[in-house]
C-alpha cells in the first residue's frame, strides 16, 4: 500500500505539508510547514467473528468489492469508539443478520503490506435466525467438508479456518498470531 500524503494540513488547512524525517524518529513523516503538526498514519484494524453452531461454521457471500462473490467471515473496519468485541457483534448483525456469544479472542494477523491488522474471535450463534445483510449476497452455515475452500475472499479467512477445524479435533483454541505477507513478496505464500 503507497503512502498518500495529505494536500492540506487538517490542523490549519495550510498546503504547505512536506514529507520529512524528524530529529529522533526512523520513518518519514508528513509535517505542515506552517504550523508544525504532524500527519500520522496508522494501520485499519478489521475485527470480525467465526460464529458456530454446532459442527457448522456461518461465511457470507460478498456483495460488495474488494472479492465480490467470495465468501469470508462476517468482518470489517473497526469503527470510532468502539471495542473489538462490539465490533465483531456489529459487524456479525450487519452482515449476516445474526446475533452471536463472544467465545474468546482466537487470531490476530498483521498484513504490513496493506497496513491492516485482521482480529477474529470465535463465537456461538445465539440462535438460528440470521439473513444476509446489505454487504452480502447470502449467509450459510456449513460444515468443513462443505467449506467452499477455492471461493474464499482472504487468506485470513482461510487461515482462520484451518485453524479452527484443526483445533476443534483436540478442543484447545490456543489464540494464534501471524504475519500474512503478500504472495509475491515471500517465497512461500504464507496462510495457503
Amino acid at each position: 500500500m503507497s503512502h498518500i500524503a495529505p494536500r492540506f494540513c487538517t490542523q490549519c488547512g495550510s498546503d504547505r505539508v512536506a514529507r520529512r524525517m524528524l530529529d529522533g524518529d526512523d520513518h518519514m513523516r508528513d509535517v505542515c510547514g506552517a504550523c508544525g503538526h504532524i500527519h500520522y498514519f496508522n494501520p485499519k484494524i478489521v475485527v470480525g467473528a467465526l460464529p458456530t453452531w454446532g459442527e457448522r461454521v456461518l461465511l457470507c457471500k460478498r456483495a460488495i468489492e474488494p472479492r465480490y462473490g467470495k465468501w469470508t467471515l462476517p468482518a470489517g473496519f473497526m469503527e470510532e469508539n468502539e471495542t473489538l468485541e462490539g465490533g465483531a457483534t456489529r459487524e456479525t448483525l450487519e452482515e449476516a443478520g445474526a446475533r452471536i456469544h463472544i467465545d474468546g479472542l482466537y487470531t490476530v494477523y498483521s498484513l504490513p503490506d496493506i497496513s491492516q491488522v485482521y482480529v477474529l474471535y470465535r463465537a456461538t450463534l445465539a440462535d438460528l435466525n440470521f439473513a444476509a445483510g446489505t454487504e452480502s449476497l447470502e449467509v450459510a452455515l456449513f460444515t468443513e467438508q462443505e467449506i467452499p475452500w477455492d471461493e474464499l475472499a482472504f487468506r485470513t479467512i482461510a487461515a482462520t479456518l484451518r485453524h479452527y477445524f484443526a483445533d476443534r479435533v483436540c478442543g484447545n483454541f490456543a489464540v494464534r498470531s501471524e504475519t500474512l505477507r503478500h504472495p509475491t513478496k515471500t517465497a512461500t505464500p504464507p496462510g495457503q
